[in-house]
């Protein structure tokens, strides 16, 4: 995913980039290198293995993306909370003990974790929803229009049983210490679950690459990225650059950063309580937003739905025929609710259960969300509306700005409710990155309160930094940290499949049985 974005001042941008691009192209380069289709469309292998993943994982566990859809909006609404209430602690029967580990988690009696599954939920979504479900789906739809929709509502289904096995294993695996925090994600699943399985050294060095992937991610695609695609709207909006704020990047970026760092001093549960208050706040105000745009425009949606599913099967015009419009929706859905990365595991393993499944199906609610839902709605948006060029793809940047001008068409205000939305993102999806990169600094440099400030104080400058100027070459590599924390992850998921389907029959057995 190359983005090429303009800086405030050329000479710095000139001067980061040239290093940037000099050190690490090759990086970025082999991570998205394209495994050719036919002679004018290719697709990141990185996308690849993750469409295969997700299919492999809906065929293993018998469509648990739909099968197990209702029972997790029960769970997320507090039905079998009950199942829950004595606080006993159990070690699951579906990890062995070794090296004299709790093997469901370093349990401390009483513990059972920091946030509720709403709160999870929440906090894992407001990392995946955003920038890209305006922007990156006004992209997708300028290259390979209308019909990119459908493949998109269909690898974020396909990525609800990622979701679900990535997420029951983060909490299976987690640590807590004596005071009742919690430590979890693909770091402590990849090390702890291979060495169960005989791969102790394998477990190790990938445990330790997811790390320090997801350290560099939460810095660059998680912060500096978030910072300046929600002060360039911004500036847009309150007139470019006769605005008030116009080249002052910094100024913003601080402001950001004062909040984002009141926040995340807090931990996951400061950042859990603003972002189940965030998250449906601002979801709510785009998608009604949306509806106003889409009722006004009522007698449209028909056509809408007739473009996307013609443009999916026989997309005359598009460059690259049916698997170029394929592959954009895949490569934009993808991208946009990070199924198979692993990092939604780290939120979701702060859950209060002692039944890793009952999370694990919580999890598959975000790709439906994030894609099927949110995704699904700005592409209605844009092809109703008028604003997409078929064959002239368009950048991030112009990204929000065609979906601002799609929602101005219909109520003159509404650019500044998508700017309030935008930058609600971009600070929701900065506070939850925190927390993605704080854990994997802990696994990488100790759970000392030193440790733990210095890598929030870093994060809360790159904020400023992100805001100033728009480095491009810092993203693409940030963005190729992200995509590649899916390697070693990938890995652990399909190696610990069996594993995950033992706790999803302690959980259903736990359900029908009522204890």
């Amino acid at each position: 995913m190359r983005i090429a974005l303009r800086s405030q001042d050329p000479t710095l941008d000139q001067l980061i980039n040239t290093r940037f691009d000099n050190a690490t192209s090759w990086f970025v380069d082999a991570i998205f290198a394209e495994i050719p289709l036919t002679d004018s469309v290719g697709i990141p292998w990185v996308l690849v293995i993750l469409i295969i993943g997700a299919s492999y994982f809906t065929t293993y566990f018998k469509g648990i993306n739909f099968r197990g859809f209702l029972t997790a909006i029960h769970v997320v609404r507090g039905k079998y909370d009950d199942l829950e209430e004595d606080h006993k602690v159990e070690v699951s029967a579906a990890v062995s003990t070794t090296e004299g580990d709790n093997p469901d988690t370093l349990r401390v009696e009483g513990h059972e974790g920091e946030v509720s599954h709403f709160q999870a939920l929440t906090a894992a979504l407001s990392a995946t929803v955003g920038l890209g479900n305006i922007a990156g789906v006004a992209i997708a739809l300028s290259i390979g229009g209308p019909g990119a929709t459908f493949w998109m509502i269909l690898v974020g289904f396909l990525g609800m049983a990622s979701k679900f096995v990535e997420c029951t294993l983060g909490v299976a695996y987690r640590e807590i210490d004596e005071n009742g925090v919690v430590f979890g994600g693909p770091m402590y699943y990849l090390k702890k679950g291979l060495r169960e399985r005989g791969f102790v050294k394998l477990g190790k060095v990938l445990a330790i690459v997811f790390a320090v992937m997801c350290v560099g991610a939460s810095f660059g695609g998680g912060n500096m990225f978030q910072a300046n695609q929600a002060f360039k709207l911004f500036e847009y909006v309150t007139g470019g650059t006769d605005s008030f704020i116009a080249g002052k990047g910094w100024l913003f970026g601080l402001v950001m950063a004062i909040f984002v760092g009141i926040v995340i001093i807090g931990g996951i549960k400061k950042i859990a309580s603003v972002t189940d208050k965030i998250v449906p706040a601002m979801v709510a105000m785009y998608v009604l937003a949306v509806i106003i745009i889409l009722g006004l425009n009522y007698e449209n949606i028909p056509n809408a739905f007739g473009a996307i599913i013609d443009g999916a099967f026989s997309p005359l015009g598009v460059t690259g025929g049916i698997i170029g419009v394929m592959v954009q929706g895949f490569r934009r859905a993808a991208f946009s609710n990070e199924a198979g990365i692993g990092s939604a595991s780290i939120a979701h393993s702060a859950v209060k259960t002692k039944y890793a499944a009952s999370e694990g199906l919580v999890a598959l609610l975000e790709p439906f969300v994030d894609t099927v839902v949110v995704c699904t709605m700005t592409a209605l948006l844009l092809i109703i509306t008028g604003q997409i060029s078929v064959g002239n793809e368009v950048s991030f940047e112009q990204g929000v700005i065609l979906t601002s001008n799609a929602l101005e068409s219909g109520i003159s205000w509404f650019p500044y409710l998508l700017t309030v939305a935008v930058v609600l993102f971009a600070f929701s999806s900065m506070i939850s990155w925190s927390y993605y990169g704080h854990q994997a600094w802990s696994y990488l440099f100790g759970r000392s309160k030193r440790a733990e400030y210095t890598y929030k104080t870093i994060f809360c400058v790159f904020v400023i930094i992100g805001s100033a100027a728009s480095l491009g070459a810092v993203v693409d590599f940030s963005d190729a940290m992200v995509f590649s924390m899916m390697v070693p992850n990938m890995i652990g998921l399909v190696l610990l499949a069996p594993v995950v389907a033992k706790e999803l029959k302690r959980y259903m057995n736990a359900i029908k049985s009522g204890d």
